[in-house]
């Protein structure tokens, strides 16, 4: 779909950045049914996780939740640059850039690093 050749995504998952911006920048979102939302949502959940656990060292881990239904989600945990161990659900991260359109990746990865940690921002 992405036409990203597997050797590069295998050395870099950011290696699918921009043809994955390109793609999402084209979609007709205002046509999307719920299907369809659903279907990038997992698609964007995914590329964060790989870019989180690929490329920040971050992993898959479970949190208990009473207000699901299977009493946990998953979640994605990073050890950030203080060595406070962190947890973000990707889910919402994803679902928050759906707030704010268009979708930007680059933001969405930005907004995973920052909450958990895992770069430095430079204030000017």
């Amino acid at each position: 779909m992405l036409d990203v050749p597997d050797q590069a995504h295998r050395e870099d998952p950011l290696a699918a950045l921009a043809a994955l911006r390109d793609y999402v920048s084209r979609l007709p979102l205002s046509e999307f049914e719920q299907s369809d939302w659903f279907t990038l949502h997992s698609d964007l959940v995914s590329f964060l996780a790989d870019v989180l656990i690929r490329g920040r060292g971050a992993e898959w881990n479970v949190k208990a939740d009473p207000s699901v239904r299977r009493g946990y989600r998953y979640v994605i945990q990073a050890t950030g640059l203080d060595g406070a161990k962190r947890q973000i659900d990707p889910y919402d991260v994803v679902e928050e850039e759906f707030r704010h359109l268009p979708i930007e990746i680059t933001r969405m990865i930005a907004n995973a690093e920052v909450a958990l940690a895992v770069v430095r921002i430079h204030e000017s």
